[in-house]
C-alpha cells in the first residue's frame, strides 16, 4: 500500500517531529512524506535520512498558500491513502481531493484539545464539511477525543479512533548528561528544564516565576523558539535572573539535554498528547506538568502535578522533586514506568492497521 502523509512544514513542533521520527518504523506500507512548505525548516535533515520513500516539498513561504491545491490534486491521485496532520493542510488535502478522479482513503491526526477554529462560528460550520469528507479521525489522548466528538456533533462518532502518540523510547534512554558547568559554573547548581516552543499555550512565564521563589543554586534551562522568547527574556530581566536561566534555542540534543537536568516541568496551559511529557518521563528524572488536559491524564499518580499557572505551587512541587529523596526515586520509577506505554512501535503497527 502506498501512503502519503502530509503536513504544514518541517519546522520544529510535536506534530512535525512525531512525523519525522516515525518514518522509519513503517513496516508494512510504502510512506512518502508532502511537505506544504519549505520555511525554517529545521527538521528537514531528520526526515531525510529517517525516510525510506520520497519527500516533497510543495511551496515556498507561507503555508496559508491556496495555490498549493493545486500541485496537492497532481499528488494525491498516486496513493491508495492520504494520511493529513494540522490545519491548514486538512482543509487543503480535502479540497484538493474533491478535484481527484478516483477515491481516495483520507484519515487525519488531531493533535489538540483545542483550537481557534473551534470558537469561530464560520469555522465550526466549514469544519464540519471538511472532517464529513474524512474516512478515520486520529485522536492521540482521551481528552482530545471527548473535546473533537463534542465539537463535531454524533453523526462523526463512528469515524473515531484513539492512537496515542509514541516516541523513539531507546534514544532518550541511552542518552548521555553532559557536565553542568557546561551551562553554570555552580558545582552544585540544580537545573530545571523545559522544552516548548514560545507560544501559547506553553505558559514559560509561570516556571520563570516559580524560580524566583527557589534558592539561587537552583538555574532554568529553557529550550525552543517562538514569536513569545523575547517577552520572556524581558521577563527574567526584570526578576534578576539573567544568571540564573539559559535560552538555547532549538537543539537536537534533546535526550542529553534532559538527562542533564535535575527536574523536568512542563506548564502548558493546555496539550494534546504532550510527547514532550513522554520524552521528559522516561530519561530518569522526576516530572512535573501543570494539571490540564492533555497532560493530567499521563502524569497523574506518575509524576506530580500543579495548578495552572501557580508559581508558588509549583516552585514547591520542585523542592519536593529535587530534595525529597524517598519522593523524587518514587516519581522517577512511576514515570519511567508510565512512559514505556508509548514505544513508537505500537503506535506505527495501529496506524498501518487503519491504513
Amino acid at each position: 500500500m502506498k501512503v502519503l502523509l502530509v503536513v504544514n512544514s518541517l519546522n520544529v513542533g510535536g506534530a512535525e517531529n512525531l512525523i519525522c521520527e516515525s518514518l522509519p518504523f513503517y513496516k508494512k506500507c510504502q510512506v512518502d512524506l508532502a511537505v506544504l512548505t519549505r520555511k525554517n525548516d529545521i527538521l528537514t535533515e531528520k526526515a531525510k535520512s529517517n525516510s525510506k520513500g520520497d519527500i516533497f516539498f510543495l511551496a515556498e513561504g507561507s503555508v496559508y498558500n491556496p495555490l498549493v491545491i493545486i500541485k496537492l490534486i497532481s499528488l494525491i491521485k498516486k496513493y491508495e491513502t492520504i494520511h493529513v496532520h494540522l490545519f491548514p493542510s486538512l482543509y487543503f488535502v480535502v479540497i484538493a481531493g474533491l478535484f481527484c478522479n478516483k477515491k481516495i482513503n483520507l484519515v487525519y491526526t488531531e493533535h489538540s484539545t483545542n483550537n481557534k477554529r473551534r470558537s469561530n462560528f464560520v469555522f465550526r460550520f466549514f469544519d464540519k464539511l471538511i472532517y464529513n469528507r474524512i474516512n478515520k479521525i486520529v485522536t492521540i489522548a482521551t481528552d482530545v477525543d471527548l473535546e473533537l466528538k463534542s465539537h463535531l456533533g454524533g453523526k462523526f462518532l463512528d469515524k473515531f479512533v484513539l492512537i496515542e502518540n509514541g516516541i523513539n523510547l531507546e534514544k532518550f534512554i541511552s542518552a548521555n548528561a553532559y557536565p553542568k558547568d557546561q551551562f553554570f559554573e555552580d558545582l552544585d547548581s540544580k537545573i530545571i528544564i523545559q522544552v516548548s516552543s514560545f507560544r501559547f499555550p506553553k505558559d514559560q512565564p509561570t516556571l520563570i516565576r516559580s524560580l524566583k521563589l527557589l534558592p539561587n543554586n537552583y538555574k532554568l534551562i529553557l529550550v525552543g523558539s517562538g514569536p513569545l522568547i523575547e517577552e520572556n527574556i524581558q521577563l527574567v530581566n526584570s526578576l534578576g535572573l539573567n544568571s540564573r536561566v539559559k535560552f538555547l534555542g532549538l537543539r537536537s540534543d534533546i535526550p542529553n539535554l534532559l538527562k542533564t537536568s535535575d527536574v523536568i516541568v512542563l506548564s502548558s496551559k493546555y496539550e494534546g498528547l504532550s510527547l514532550s511529557s513522554i520524552e521528559g518521563m522516561v530519561v530518569g528524572k522526576p516530572f512535573i506538568a501543570s494539571n490540564v488536559k492533555g497532560l493530567r491524564e499521563i502524569v497523574e499518580g506518575n509524576g506530580l502535578l500543579f495548578s495552572f499557572g501557580n508559581a508558588e505551587e509549583l516552585s514547591d512541587k520542585i523542592r519536593i522533586a529535587v530534595e525529597d529523596n524517598e519522593q523524587r526515586q518514587i516519581i522517577i520509577s512511576r514515570c519511567y514506568n508510565k512512559a514505556l506505554q508509548y514505544d513508537i512501535k505500537y503506535m506505527i503497527d495501529k496506524y498501518e492497521k487503519v491504513y
